[in-house]
């Protein structure tokens, strides 16, 4: 009888913030379907919620096979069902689309630090429900003409290589600079799409969350996803392109919290996580050097703003402690 290896510790660690994550989604989803009124939307936030809740079991079930003391992770407590509706229509399936689009990265790099087969098809499975929503969910939000597609251009006619370094030339401010290409327009695309996103979302949670640095803390994560889209529109514009995006009113007037102060800041905890590993990827792959330099100076800026955000979960008690390897030094000075 072949006997199972223990998790390690990468599983583990994975593992956690999986059901911190999935968690936290399900709260967010009952609210969604609580206030829903169109039922195509209610059914992808359904589905979404029944598969969800099949791998947070699962993954219940592997920490208690192993020992491992089942997360706290985010309840009932965490959300209010009564709160009257915090966004507009539509917002339900746009902030569904980012949340799967955040997982698909995630699962990638959860995947590469699973070695046990269980963990392994944890996230096998979850790759493939993020796969299927953010696929129904962009299919939904076109139809509904809500979702912007990226700028149409020219298609290449002929293939070509780059025979000059002036094609990364961007920083001089009367010199001449190339047209963006192909994957620098998606790029600054993307970033407007998910900041206008995400200003929604922090301008709700600012004008509902109760505790006062909380609700701080989010009037300051607007102005940033401002500048963000801000800089992004400029660099198009300056190419003779506009951009179109979703409307930034889906906020309602509503000041009732359908979520806890630590859910809200939780998530603005992963979405500031996101946007640095999207932001390195823009910089890496931008072939300007002025795009490169502005992106990876906004990156700079989330960190920051991500830094204060932990200090005020640290501080309010707020951020469940991840599971820690034993302190050596600690168990040695018992033992005196």
């Amino acid at each position: 009888m072949q006997v199972k290896e223990p998790l390690c510790s990468s599983e583990i660690g994975s593992l956690w913030l999986t059901y911190q994550q999935k968690t936290m989604i399900q709260r967010i989803l009952e609210y969604f379907l609580e206030r829903a009124d169109d039922q195509e939307a209610k059914n992808i936030i359904g589905m979404l919620w029944q598969e969800l809740d099949f791998y947070v079991e699962m993954i219940k079930g592997i920490f208690e096979n192993e020992g491992v003391v089942i997360p706290k992770g985010f309840t009932k407590e965490d959300v209010n069902l009564d709160a009257p509706p915090l966004f507009e229509n539509g917002f339900d399936i746009m902030l569904t689309r980012l949340l799967k689009e955040v997982s698909l990265g995630m699962y990638s790099i959860n995947l590469n630090m699973a070695y046990r087969a269980d963990v392994m098809t944890v996230y096998e499975g979850l790759t493939m429900v993020s796969y299927k929503i953010y696929k129904l969910s962009t299919l939904y939000l076109l139809k509904k003409g809500i979702l912007t597609r990226p700028p149409i251009i020219t298609p290449p006619k002929r293939t070509e290589f780059i025979e000059s370094k002036k094609y990364m030339k961007g920083f001089k401010p009367f010199g001449e600079k190339r047209a963006l290409n192909a994957i620098e327009l998606g790029i600054l695309h993307h970033g407007i799409e998910t900041n206008n996103l995400g200003m929604q979302l922090i301008t709700g949670f600012a004008q509902s969350a109760k505790n006062k640095e909380a609700r701080q803390y989010f009037e300051k994560g607007k102005e940033l996803a401002k500048k963000h889209i801000k800089t992004f529109q400029d660099l198009l514009l300056e190419n003779d392109i506009q951009f179109s995006a979703t409307s930034g009113s889906t906020v309602t007037n509503s000041t009732v919290a359908p979520f806890s102060d630590r859910l809200m800041m939780f998530f603005i905890d992963l979405l500031n996580g996101f946007s640095i590993v999207g932001e390195s990827f823009g910089t890496f792959f931008t072939l300007r050097n002025d795009l490169s330099l502005k992106i990876m100076l906004l990156a700079k800026d989330v960190y920051l703003y991500g830094q204060e955000g932990l200090e005020i979960m640290f501080k309010n008690g707020w951020y469940e402690e991840p599971p820690q390897s034993e302190d050596r030094d600690q168990l040695i000075n018992q033992t005196e």
